[in-house]
């Protein structure tokens, strides 16, 4: 497996002289572009059960309304063929869906932008990628403050993006969407699941000791003992279950931010594929599991909508009261062979769905999503294959990882990301 370094670890390869290519793409400046273009932009993967050259993308309906998920892959990002980004986006709240779209569009070239104003060229380390990550998220949620038509004040989402330039994964993430490696065990031969971000919920202390500072509050409710949620401090709402999101305004004064924490791995010839999920599908689907259903894909353009069925199976069967939650899976393959179809062996039977009860994905919603409650507790129990990602945070949140009381990284979930919108009134405002 590759090696993973912290943001301020070591640099990324070198670019070559002048005559080379690495010095051509150092040199070279990206050009964006504009919004309305997007859909046009050949590589620009977005649609329901799409493929690229690299990658394949699912996403299911669940049962709680309009689906809020959205996804990305954009193949030659920036023009520079051996560059991916990826992403998945969960909404939650009135508008998520349209704040998860919005952030689907708008943050990639937010990126581009921030690489342009590095000045360093593609190739520059660690450090610079993340700097430039974290300005691009900051200039997306300063961007959808000020938007003229969508409401995010009660509304946000998460993200969760991967950008392969050659030989290295950058990765930048808040809220509890999930990044998860494939690799191959040199001993046992098997695949290995490896965790490459983390899910930045309210329990992490770090998460909560910055919310607590800023006079929020963080507390589960008492038929949710394990889902922790974010309170403002004069009124029970909106009890959002994330310490990190675009949008949710309300919280933004009260310790949640939108800074992204940044991972860097480096790729090895044993790691496979990305797997990156919104957490409907780990609500029911640990790492192990995850990696195991695309790697026993018989067809790679078909890996993301086996996962989602089958994370769809396990919500019936683990959870056939509860409203099913929208997934969402994007499979990134790293050698970039898309197109190679491989013979499996492999029992699917594990992974099957009934078709005839899984939601159509382009199934119009009778209403917006209703802020109701769903007093279900999840909670996936890691798997004693399952790696998780060290040494890959920053030194605030490095300690949590590894704190046994934390659930960050166990698949400890939640079911709705929002329990109530919250009833201002000027005493309490104030106050």
């Amino acid at each position: 497996m590759g090696n993973c370094v912290a943001s301020g670890g070591r640099t990324t390869v070198t670019a070559a002289g002048a005559g080379g290519e690495d010095g051509r793409r150092c040199g070279r400046r990206w050009k964006a572009p504009r919004e309305e273009q997007l859909g046009s932009v050949p590589g620009r993967i977005f649609s329901n059960d799409g493929r690229s050259r690299t990658a394949a993308v699912f996403t299911q309906q669940g049962r709680k309304g309009i689906n809020q998920d959205a996804m990305l892959v954009w193949d030659g990002f920036g023009g520079e063929e051996d560059i991916v980004l990826c992403g998945v986006f969960d909404g939650h709240g009135p508008h998520g869906h349209l704040v998860a779209r919005r952030v689907r569009d708008a943050l990639p070239l937010r990126l581009m932008s921030a690489v342009r104003a590095s000045k360093a060229g593609l190739d520059m380390p660690a450090t610079a990628w993340r700097k430039a990550f974290a300005r691009a998220y900051k200039a997306m949620d300063k961007d959808l403050r000020s938007h003229a038509t969508l409401d995010c004040f009660c509304s946000g989402s998460t993200a969760v993006t991967v950008l392969k330039l050659g030989s290295d994964l950058y990765m930048a993430n808040i809220g509890d969407s999930r990044a998860v490696l494939g690799s191959r065990d040199g001993a046992a031969g098997g695949m290995v699941a490896v965790q490459l971000t983390v899910d930045l919920k309210p329990d992490v202390p770090s998460e909560a000791e910055r919310i607590k500072k800023c006079r929020g509050r963080v507390f589960a409710l008492q038929d949710e003992p394990e889902v922790p949620r974010v309170w403002l401090p004069f009124d029970d709402a909106p009890g959002l279950a994330m310490a990190r999101a675009f949008g949710d305004f309300c919280l933004k004064d009260y310790g949640v931010i939108s800074v992204p924490e940044f991972f860097h791995w480096s790729l090895t010839e044993k790691d496979q594929f990305v797997v990156l999920a919104s957490d409907g599908v780990w609500d029911v689907l640990s790492n192990q599991q995850a990696v195991d259903i695309v790697s026993s894909s018989p067809s790679r353009s078909k890996a993301a909508k086996s996962l989602v069925e089958a994370a769809t199976r396990e919500w019936k069967t683990k959870y056939p009261t509860s409203k099913i939650d929208d997934c969402v899976v994007v499979c990134l393959y790293l050698d970039g062979k898309m197109d190679h179809e491989r013979d499996s062996t492999a029992s699917m039977d594990n992974i099957s769905v009934d078709e005839g009860s899984v939601a159509d994905p382009n199934e119009a919603p009778e209403q917006e999503p209703a802020l109701t409650r769903n007093f279900t507790v999840r909670t996936v129990a890691g798997s004693a294959h399952e790696k998780v990602l060290a040494g890959a945070t920053d030194a605030v949140v490095a300690g949590a990882a590894h704190d046994q009381n934390w659930s960050g990284l166990d698949g400890v979930t939640r079911v709705n990301s929002l329990v109530q919108l919250p009833r201002f009134s000027e005493e309490k405002a104030i106050g």
